[in-house]
């Protein structure tokens, strides 16, 4: 069985630089997945909104400026109020010292510069994979 995934890019914020999203987005196409680029400048709401509407597996939240935690914080705020349950993940300069606060909130996994395209693609297949078999 093909198995197909949906995965939602997102850029929150004023983070104006989406090249490393956009080389992200066609690796993951490239690995046989579906993928929605909401663009830049995307509030908490727009991304959530995609996200129903779009019937999407993982949210994946491209961050440089800074705003992960506050962005992150709200997202999951939003999400629990909406009884939405949707797996998240990280990507941008997050510093190391933040990973672990992502993680409380909920964030499955966070990508920093230099990850390979190849452990991302694996990364959100299992994610997904793992969730689908929970039955979620």
């Amino acid at each position: 069985m093909d198995e197909k995934f949906r995965i939602l890019i997102a850029k929150p914020g004023l983070d104006g630089h989406d090249r490393g999203a956009k080389v992200v987005a066609r690796a993951l196409m490239d690995a046989g997945m579906e993928v929605i680029y909401t663009g830049l400048r995307q509030t908490v709401d727009s991304i959530i909104n995609t996200a129903i509407q779009e019937d999407v597996d993982l949210i994946a939240l491209s961050i440089l400026s800074g705003a992960h935690l506050s962005v992150c914080e709200r997202l999951f705020k939003k999400m629990r109020d909406m009884g939405m349950d949707v797996p998240v993940v990280v990507g941008g300069i997050i510093p190391e010292e933040d990973v672990e606060e992502l993680k409380k909130m909920g964030v499955k996994e966070v990508f920093g510069p230099g990850t390979s395209i190849k452990r991302i693609v694996e990364e959100l297949k299992r994610i997904i994979v793992e969730r689908r078999r929970r039955g979620e």
